[in-house]
């Protein structure tokens, strides 16, 4: 599988307004985003560093993911997001070679396409690959 870059690296937390707030005021981050995707259950604030994008998640609900992350581990990296050209390419490759992704199909997200890969094949690091 070739990765063309890191997209993004997101951030579970618990309260975004303070989150935003302090990462803002200590690394003068500029807000280029900010959604809510009632699906993923998550609000997001993104911001860019350079070419990547770092994004602070907070859960829109108690049952979801990032709250489970949270109520698991705190605070802290949630996933690392991964470009590639052809996320449905991608998982043919990767089940071609025995793994498997959580999804058996891509999730959309605007105009593209994203699944993720169980944390326990990837050292317990939650990826996501996006085309």
């Amino acid at each position: 599988m070739k990765l063309e870059k890191i997209d993004h690296i997101c951030i579970a937390v618990k309260n975004l307004n303070e989150a935003v707030e302090n990462y803002t005021n200590t690394f003068q981050l500029d807000k280029v985003d900010a959604y809510i995707d009632e699906n993923e259950k998550i609000n997001v604030v993104r911001f860019m560093v350079g070419e990547v994008a770092f994004e602070l998640m907070e859960s829109t609900s108690e049952d979801g993911e990032v709250a489970k992350f949270i109520k698991k581990n705190g605070e802290g990296v949630f996933l690392i997001s991964f470009k590639v050209p052809d996320v449905v390419e991608c998982m043919k490759e990767l089940n071609n070679k025995g793994l498997k992704g959580i999804d058996g199909t891509p999730r959309k997200w605007r105009n593209s396409n994203f699944t993720f890969l169980n944390p326990k094949d990837y050292h317990g690091v939650l990826i996501e690959i996006i085309d």
